[in-house]
């Protein structure tokens, strides 16, 4: 499945490997829209929209072998023959299974708060509700949605994220699926050992990222390092963006083929 891609040149580009950034579960290619605008400088930027998601395709799978093979099949649609990944969440699990699929088509990763392992709890039964809630309602504006969803979360922040993805009184990603499938989505299959070095940027406050994964984290990336961005919750970029910037080029540079 060749993904739905938004591909912008370098501004004064050099030897670079592309960047691919993907987003994570509810979201869209504008997600790691702040990443992009200063990553162009010196990278092609590729983003994309993740199956049953954005204008990307539908499908009744979402495991992570299938979003891998999306992004093999999205490298080879722009003739790209090695990239770098950037990855938030679920985004970051399917950059981490790309490992095991090609990983000779990877030259350097980046997984924004997630680890390879299977999360035991359910984190968005809430944001469910209110999203089949808005399309339930008579909502055809962002602002009637907000409305309908205040009344089951109340956390701002995560509203305006799913906002982005209302469009026409209508959601861009696949609702039922993504429910059918979110055993699929917090889960995890074991890879093989992508010995490269990769880095890891958890938020300090948020849950995905823990010292118990620690173990289980560096048996499939044995190189691995982590930069934790103090006060960030799971949005790390969004609410940390200069300090993720300053982390990821570090890594870019003392990683440069």
């Amino acid at each position: 499945m060749k993904l739905n891609t938004r591909v912008q040149s370098a501004q004064n580009p050099h030897n670079n490997s592309p960047i691919v950034l993907v987003h994570g579960l509810f979201g869209s290619l504008d997600n790691l829209g702040v990443l992009a605008r200063d990553l162009i400088a010196d990278r092609q930027v590729v983003q994309v929209d993740m199956r049953n998601h954005g204008q990307s395709p539908r499908s009744m799978e979402m495991t992570y072998a299938a979003m891998a093979q999306d992004l093999l099949d999205t490298l080879d649609a722009e003739q790209i023959e090695k990239a770098t990944f950037i990855g938030h969440s679920m985004g970051g699990k399917a950059v981490m299974a790309l490992t095991a699929l090609a990983p000779e088509r990877i030259d350097q990763l980046v997984a924004i708060d997630i680890a390879p392992v299977a999360y035991g709890v359910r984190r968005h039964d809430e944001i469910f509700a209110a999203i089949n809630a808005v399309s339930a309602s008579t909502s055809s504006t962002r602002s009637q949605a907000a409305a309908v969803m205040r009344e089951t979360l109340d956390e701002e922040g995560v509203i305006q994220f799913l906002l982005k993805s209302f469009v026409d009184g209508e959601w861009r990603f696949n609702v039922p699926v993504l429910w059918d499938q979110y055993e699929h989505i917090v889960g995890w299959e074991p890879i093989t050992a992508w010995d490269k070095p990769a880095l890891f940027i958890p938020g300090g406050n948020s849950p995905y990222v823990s010292e118990a994964y620690r173990d289980t984290l560096l048996a499939q990336f044995p190189q691995a390092r982590a930069h934790v961005i103090a006060g960030a919750g799971h949005w790390v970029h969004a609410e940390k963006p200069e300090a993720v910037l300053r982390a990821i080029r570090r890594y870019l540079n003392e990683t440069a083929q």
